[in-house]
């Protein structure tokens, strides 16, 4: 699984990586019992400090995403043994808010209600494996 920070983003680096190693769950790309790389190791092939990607892998892990093995490292939990990935009124407080940041900034770029709706349908038939893959737009944005 590739992980692939850009530097010029505001998004700090510790969370793209976590929305990366998120999508590869979500895609399959990364399985249950799947080992992620260490910490070091993806700090030094990503130029970044080690805690940054300590702090990831931790959120990951607090987030249910996550299992630690002592020294044997990170690996993808599995869902059904890991009751803390299963919605939680928390996870679901988080998600609408996120949903209402979004919707908001869609909306100040001049965007419709039906626009965003559709946006937003389109990216979870991805997210869920029905339609184009994730992230993709098709340049119809209304703004």
């Amino acid at each position: 699984m590739p992980v692939v920070i850009d530097q010029m983003s505001e998004e700090p680096i510790y969370r793209q990586i976590r929305a990366q190693v998120i999508e590869a769950i979500a895609t399959g790309e990364l399985s249950p019992g799947d080992p992620l790389p260490s910490v070091r190791s993806l700090a030094r092939d990503l130029g970044v400090n080690l805690h940054t990607v300590n702090k990831a892998y931790a959120v990951l892990r607090d987030e249910g995403y996550l299992t630690m093995r002592g020294r044997s490292g990170s690996f993808v939990a599995d869902a059904d043994g890991a009751p803390a990935r299963h919605l939680s009124a928390e996870q679901d407080q988080l998600m609408a808010r996120e949903l209402l940041r979004l919707a908001v900034a869609y909306r100040a770029r001049g965007g419709s209600e039906q626009g965003f709706v559709e946006e937003a349908a389109r990216q979870a038939r991805a997210a869920y494996g029905v339609g184009e893959s994730l992230a993709k737009g098709d340049g119809t944005d209304e703004c």
